[in-house]
């Protein structure tokens, strides 16, 4: 049987998109033979840096997961007794999530020790070499981290591009895998009445963390835009807008400009944290998903609207146009107020039905075991 380290963020911390896509990752080798070990963290971020309210997941641990917390990202003896101990173990491949560039030191400190046992191939998942938010020490610490990667997998062009200023280790673009694991879509009255929300209520949706880089404040004046066009036209329709994701930004400003504007008639706030077994009530609830991102490298709230079969409304930066064709999943503009706006109504005009034909055929590509056959092909390239 094959043996797979997987180094990553997972459970004690909370769900998310990368913990989650960990542990769905970890189960799609599982099923294909491999014995599985994840190597987390002990400590992910000093509190001081950790933007929202608590790291640590109220779940109970996953009973089919092997799971050893013991990574210290600021502990540098931590991270030689780490790499040490999975050394040993002699895995055949070592999979790393790279989305940071805080966690290089540690990270490619423990994969130079892993790589002395002349047998491991290490490949990287890379969300982000070139972080949304910049710091002083990105670039050493990137380009420390790359050293003892054998192969890297990126899910956008942008980062795939963005790799080449630090490597020229080879390196695969795959497409995110859907996130098939918070259940199955549920009936949207349904999930409506769940949430207080009145059946009848139009509803887009912003769903995830709350940062600068997502535009949610772009979303906000779109909302103005439409409120104001329909004193003038009463028959238009103007959804409300269910903003569900915990503020890893300043919120003071976010409230104050909603009501500066005069919108908060229009807005669901649900600012605490999603909790996996709450996330299909969300996406389930809404009509289009919509992602006003300023940049972005790619999104995991895209695979997520592909599985609940939401159409989604995108802006034309990064990687986010690649995984949804204009006109055919949803639609594609400008990362402005005035484009956002019109096309919410476009949403609506042309209805779900319009989209829901050419994402039910487009999903089909976004299956875990082509990932893991990428990863697998990539690892055995001399």
């Amino acid at each position: 049987m094959k043996k797979l380290a997987l180094i990553g963020t997972t459970w004690p911390f909370r769900g998310g998109g990368i913990a989650s896509f960990n542990e769905r990752l970890a189960r799609a080798f599982q099923a294909q033979g491999y014995e599985v070990t994840i190597y987390t963290f002990s400590l992910q971020y000093p509190s001081f840096l950790f933007p929202g309210k608590t790291q640590y997941s109220e779940q109970p641990a996953p009973t089919d997961l092997k799971i050893e917390i013991c990574i210290n990202s600021m502990n540098p003896f931590n991270w030689i007794s780490v790499g040490r101990k999975i050394k040993a173990t002699n895995p055949d491949l070592v999979l790393v999530r790279y989305w940071l560039p805080l966690m290089g030191p540690c990270l490619g400190t423990i994969l130079r020790i892993i790589k002395g046992n002349k047998h491991s191939k290490i490949i990287c998942i890379a969300d982000n070499v070139i972080p949304h938010e910049k710091r002083p020490g990105d670039k050493p610490f990137t380009q420390y981290f790359v050293g003892p990667v054998d192969g890297f997998v990126t899910m956008s062009a942008k980062v795939l591009s963005d790799l080449k200023a630090f490597t020229q280790t080879r390196a695969i673009q795959a497409v995110h895998p859907l996130y098939d694991n918070f259940g199955d879509p549920l009936d949207k009255a349904q999930a409506k009445e769940h949430l207080g929300i009145p059946v009848e209520q139009p509803i887009i949706l912003f769903f995830g963390f709350i940062r600068k880089y997502k535009g949610l404040d772009l979303l906000l004046a779109a909302m103005a835009i439409l409120k104001e066009q329909a004193r003038t036209h009463p028959e238009m329709l103007v959804p409300k807008l269910l903003v569900a994701g915990e503020f890893y930004d300043a919120e003071a400003g976010y409230q104050e400009q909603i009501d500066q504007l005069g919108i908060r008639d229009l807005l669901i706030l649900r600012t605490d944290f999603i909790a996996d077994d709450h996330v299909r009530y969300y996406l389930s609830a809404a009509d289009f998903v919509i992602q006003p991102y300023k940049h972005a490298t790619q999104s995991g709230v895209t695979p997520l609207a592909y599985h609940f079969e939401k159409p989604m409304l995108v802006t034309n930066v990064g990687g986010l146009a690649e995984l949804v064709p204009d006109g055919k999943v949803g639609l594609v503009v400008e990362p402005n107020a005035v484009a956002i706006a019109e096309a919410v109504k476009k949403l609506y005009a042309l209805g779900e039905n319009h989209f829901l034909p050419q994402l039910r055929a487009e999903k089909i590509k976004y299956g875990w075991n082509q990932l893991v056959q990428t990863i697998e092909v990539l690892a055995q390239t001399p």
